[in-house]
Parts: C-alpha cells; structure tokens; sequence
C-alpha cells in the first residue's frame, strides 16, 4: 500500500472495542506503549481488526489512521 503520510508505527491491536458508530482501537507499539485509535465502526469491519493483528498505525497531524 502507497500512501503520502510518513509517520507510521508497526504495532499489534491490543484490544478493539466497536460501538454504535465509532471503533477504539488500541495498539501496542515499540515506543510509546500504546497509541489509541478512533475510527469508524465501518473501518474496523472493513479491515477486519482483531486482537493480535499486525497493524501500522499512520500519524498525520492530528489523526491517527489504521492500515493492515
């Protein structure tokens, strides 16, 4: 996947709690610790994230995205 932001961190979903609308996705990096991720409902399906996936999570600004 080609994709213009720079700032990635390879990590593993850590835990992944869907709602109404929105999902939080928690994932374990190297460094800081752990990054927490809001996304929608329909992303988190989408990717299909579950618990122990290898993920990348993409820092633009104020944003952070998942790729799987």
């Amino acid at each position: 996947m080609e994709i213009s932001a720079r700032n990635g961190l390879k990590g593993k979903v850590d835990d992944v709690k869907l709602g109404e609308v929105m999902a939080s996705i928690k994932i374990a990096v190297e460094e800081p610790g752990i990054i927490t991720a809001i996304i929608t409902k329909e992303s988190a399906e989408d990717l299909d994230l579950k618990e122990g996936d290898e993920v990348k999570a993409i820092i633009k600004s104020t944003e952070i995205m998942v790729a799987k």
